[in-house]
């Protein structure tokens, strides 16, 4: 069973930058996309990032592009989520999560999540 442990998560101030990981086990990492979404108070979740298998490939929503940055060490089991340039509806409870698949679609596992909040 695929479990996800994310870390990284605190108070900053707006403009600040904080490093999300999400530490994978149970299976090969290597074999599944990977990404990251978020869920403000009363709003849905919704998609950040999402990083392919080897890597090589990322995609991200519009209100992060330029600074946030996805990426994956595939040798520590482990993705990250580089926030730059923190606004404050950056706030929210940020969950890693898997798919077993080439791109990330329709995830299958996700973490615990891990509280970002950005104060103004």
């Amino acid at each position: 069973q695929v479990q996800l442990v994310e870390s990284g998560g605190g108070l900053v101030q707006a403009g600040g930058s904080l490093r999300l990981s999400c530490a994978f086990s149970g299976r090969t990492f290597s074999s599944y996309a990977m990404g990251w979404f978020r869920q403000a108070p009363g709003k849905e979740r919704e998609f950040v990032a999402a990083i392919s298998r080897s890597g090589a490939s990322t995609r991200d929503a519009d209100s992060v592009r330029g600074r946030f940055t996805i990426s994956r060490d595939n040798a520590k089991n482990t993705m990250y989520l580089q926030m730059n340039s923190l606004k404050s509806e950056d706030t929210a409870v940020y969950y890693c999560a898997a798919q077993r698949t080439l791109l990330l679609i329709t995830p299958d596992y996700w973490g615990q999540g891990t509280q970002v909040t950005v104060s103004s």
